[in-house]
This record gives C-alpha cells, structure tokens and sequence, in this order.
C-alpha cells in the first residue's frame, strides 16, 4: 500500500514564528526545498498552497513531491486530495494543527500528525 503526506502548508509555515508573515511566498519556497529532499518513507508528498505561499512554488509535480494551489480555502484542497488517495486504497497522513481539518480528514479514513511532527522530521 503506498503511503501519501498531505502537508496543510499554510499551518506548518504558520507553526514556526520565522518571520514567514513577511514574505509568505519565500516561506512556502523553503518549506517546499525542505519537502523535496526529506528523507521519508512516503511515496508522494503533496504540498497544499494557499494565498499569497502560492506564488512561492509552482504548481506541479517534481519527483515524489506534488505541489497543488488551492482555488479558494486550502482545507478544501487538503480534504479533496486526502480523500482521493484514501479512495485509491493508499495509507494517508495529513499534517495539520487544524482540529477541525484533523476531523474531517480523520473520518474519510485518514490519520493526522502534527506540524512540530514533520517539523522533526526535516530537521533530522
């Protein structure tokens, strides 16, 4: 079964107090850098941006990490595309501190980590 990250991009950026609230497209951009060279054991990483992030980082795909901007609030696009890889039988994981995303995420079948979670994660 492959293993999807769906990464709520705005509440991990939002998570660390870096000064992302000035340059909200450079925050994105690194986050992004740091995703696309994480060593984990998820087959695809999607990176859901919203805003002005947007402007930061393609949308697309590069190697296991797919970049997707949503078109009006990135809780829609966060629960769309869990949703349709849950419905493709994969292993979903959803990073978000959002506890109203985290439930609804969680009754399509999905599992939720925290942004301090991934945040360990890439920093090793």
């Amino acid at each position: 079964m492959a293993r999807v990250l769906v990464v709520d991009g705005a509440n991990v950026v939002g998570s660390r107090p870096d000064g992302w609230w000035r340059d909200r497209a450079g925050a994105a951009s690194r986050l992004h850098g740091r995703l696309a060279v994480a060593d984990t054991s998820y087959d695809e990483i999607v990176l859901v941006l919203e805003g002005q992030a947007k402007g930061g980082v393609p949308q697309g795909r590069d190697a296991h990490l797919r970049t997707v901007h949503a078109r009006k609030d990135g809780d829609a696009s966060i629960i769309k595309e869990a949703g349709l890889a849950r419905d493709r039988g994969h292993d979903v994981v959803v990073i978000t501190a959002d506890r109203a995303l985290a439930q609804r995420v969680e009754l399509l079948g999905c599992r939720t980590m925290s942004p301090s979670w991934l945040w360990a994660v890439l920093d090793g």
